[in-house]
């Protein structure tokens, strides 16, 4: 109504990012129309490149641009333990801490009944047949602390329990640096429940 039509569609289509309001939508919507343009063309290649090359990997269910991923191909990699966490950015930032060399098993969710969220929406499945045909020793839990998170864990757990593969999950508590006064009751009670001997 306020733009000519070219402008509105670009900045309903910033709008269906998350975290992007109307304010922000025009700006960037803006921004773009000042962009030289070899570079709003090189952009938008990278959009519709990143949409049809992408895939999930059959194996862990990271997002990769090969099949299977490279991490599930690197035999450089401990197969005995396999990290399940919900989504690639949690991949991402387990990469990123460099100390952990096993395998991942991406869910792509949790198990949100509120949402209607089932564990057959999630990527559960393939992680209990990867765990019969696998040589799998540990399965550690890296889902978030949250109520969904939680669930997933514990529901998995169950489900892997009668294996007899270790399943362990992973700490939580109070972040580094920071302070006593700041952490909610949560964090402190999880973080009194990790404690460990010195």
């Amino acid at each position: 109504m306020y733009y000519p039509e070219p402008i509105s569609k670009l900045i309903d289509s910033f709008m269906k990012l998350p975290g992007i309001g109307p304010k922000t939508a025009a700006r960037l919507a803006f921004f773009v129309l000042t962009m030289k343009e070899e570079d709003v063309l090189t952009f938008s290649k990278s959009l519709i490149d990143a949409k049809r090359n992408l895939s999930y990997c059959t194996v862990c269910g990271n997002i990769t641009d090969v099949d299977p991923c490279h991490i599930c191909t690197d035999k450089q990699r401990d197969a005995s333990i396999i990290c399940v966490v919900q989504d690639t950015k949690d991949v991402i930032a387990m990469e990123k801490m460099r100390d952990y060399n096993g395998l991942y098993h991406v869910l792509q969710g949790a198990i949100s009944p509120m949402d209607g969220i089932g564990p057959e929406d999630i990527n559960v499945a393939s992680l209990l047949v990867r765990l019969q045909s696998e040589t799998v020793q540990e399965l550690i839990l890296a889902t978030n602390s949250t109520i969904e998170g939680e669930a997933t864990a514990m529901y998995i757990s169950r489900l892997v329990k009668p294996s007899g593969i270790r399943t362990t999950r992973i700490a939580h508590g109070l972040p580094v640096g920071g302070d006593l006064e700041y952490a909610d009751e949560v964090t402190l009670s999880k973080a009194m429940e990790g404690r460990r001997e010195l």
